[in-house]
């Protein structure tokens, strides 16, 4: 990972496993003179290699994608870093409020406090970085003429819907309205009142069926096995697009020859919009509320695990998976959805809001697919820093995420809710251990 401490923040990120092929995420200073690309060495570090790290970490963060190297800096490799350039690293990108909480761990898990407190202090004046402030900008992607656009490939929209009639009306009319055209859609409908006449008269080469079963991941898995194209765009039936929607995709892809175009998601409630949702940067999560890819990485990694069918983290999983294998995925601000978030219908009705906030007063907390999911790729002791990292903000109700009053209010209820966390907690490890026992659910996608 780039910093060790990092892992008490970011504990299941993508970036602590390293790559098949890791394509230059991280470039070197050498890599980044080639291009001319412009950095700044930060001299606070007292380390050449905290300082090396730091730069490559920074052109990440600001979204450059070198398409010229197969490699960069292997940040995998296991180097020495004074505990003070540790402590930069946090400071420079966490809010304080992490910072100290990290300090919290390192002192309670036995380490060496002066040693801690001398570093921590020196450590303490670093401002916080804003990197979107100065992004890397692609001024040639306006002018890229794509030839994978002109080659007009049949992408397949996959969407699963659930008692969504009212919003999907609206996906099917943004879908009609798109400027690229050879597209179908496979809609997978799990609606109680199922209506087949809603499906008639749309301007779209339209494919649907029933699926009495409630399961999204099915749904997902038997839309790709059906589909004809040679791209799958994966799309949720709350969401609203632009005309270019598809196209930007496509073009995204060809840009930047890339495997996977991660569209962002504007959410209506939730958490505050991340900042690097204005640029191109590589991507460390997918959403399959949309993103495209191509065919292939379906029928070389396989399809999605059913192990995490009514829970959370299945796209999570695939991601990290695909990522493991090599595929090169981006982050396209160009392609972006609203995500409307609505309450009714959908993965919510089946589950829960998120992997952390369960609907029942003892219901397991995360849900049990989550720690399936960080404990199968990061093991034991990342899943517990995750655990800790998460389960404070998952006490404040997911509608008022951005409450900060909410966020210290929760902190001192923690002595209050201390054996009900346990509790739940406890719960969901017993039952994350039995998905564990059984093995992943994954089918294969034969090769057209």
């Amino acid at each position: 990972m780039i910093f060790s401490f990092y892992k008490y923040l970011q504990p299941i990120a993508y970036f602590n496993l390293k790559s098949n092929k890791y394509f230059g995420y991280f470039p070197t200073i050498q890599q980044l003179d080639a291009v001319s690309f412009t950095y700044s060495i930060d001299t606070n570090y007292k380390s050449n290699i905290a300082q090396e790290r730091d730069v490559a970490w920074t052109a990440f963060q600001q979204g450059f994608i070198n398409k010229e190297y197969k490699s960069g800096l292997d940040i995998w490799k296991k180097e020495s870093i004074p505990l003070q350039d540790e402590y930069i690293f946090l400071f420079k990108n966490f809010h304080k409020a992490w910072v100290y909480y990290v300090f919290l761990i390192r002192i309670l898990t036995l380490h060496n406090p002066f040693s801690e407190i001398i570093s921590f202090l020196k450590a303490k004046k670093t401002k916080r970085f804003d990197f979107s402030k100065n992004h890397y900008k692609y001024l040639d992607y306006e002018l890229f003429n794509s030839k994978l656009l002109q080659e007009n490939p049949m992408v397949s929209v996959i969407i699963p819907t659930l008692n969504r009639y009212v919003y999907l009306k609206d996906v099917l009319r943004d879908l009609e309205n798109q400027t690229y055209k050879n597209f179908e859609v496979i809609i997978v409908d799990q609606t109680d009142d199922f209506q087949e006449q809603f499906y008639k008269g749309w301007n779209l080469d339209l494919y649907f069926w029933f699926q009495e079963e409630k399961a999204l991941w099915r749904a997902r898995n038997e839309a790709i096995q059906s589909s004809k194209g040679k791209y799958i765009l994966l799309y949720d039936d709350d969401s609203l697009v632009e005309p270019n929607w598809i196209a930007e995709h496509i073009k995204t892809l060809d840009f930047f020859d890339a495997d996977l175009s991660s569209g962002v998601s504007i959410s209506t409630i939730g958490d505050e919009i991340p900042k690097h949702y204005s640029y191109f940067r590589w991507s460390d999560q997918l959403d399959t509320g949309n993103v495209l890819l191509k065919r292939e990485i379906f029928e070389h990694i396989g399809l999605f695990d059913r192990q995490f069918e009514k829970q959370r983290m299945g796209d999570g999983e695939f991601g990290l998976r695909s990522y493991l294998a090599g595929y090169k995925n981006i982050s396209n601000y160009r392609a972006k959805r609203v995500h409307l978030k609505v309450a009714q219908g959908g993965l919510r009705q089946m589950g829960s809001w998120d992997g952390w906030r369960p609907k029942k007063l003892l219901g397991p907390r995360p849900v049990p697919s989550v720690l399936y999911f960080s404990r199968k790729y990061f093991g034991t002791n990342l899943s517990k820093y995750y655990i800790l990292h998460a389960i404070l903000p998952s006490l404040v109700p997911y509608r008022f995420k951005k409450s900060k009053l909410l966020k210290v209010l929760s902190f001192a209820l923690v002595p209050v809710l201390l054996p009900l966390i346990c509790f739940q907690v406890i719960k969901s490890w017993h039952l994350a251990s039995a998905k564990i026992k059984e093995g992943e659910k994954i089918e294969t996608l034969k090769i057209q």
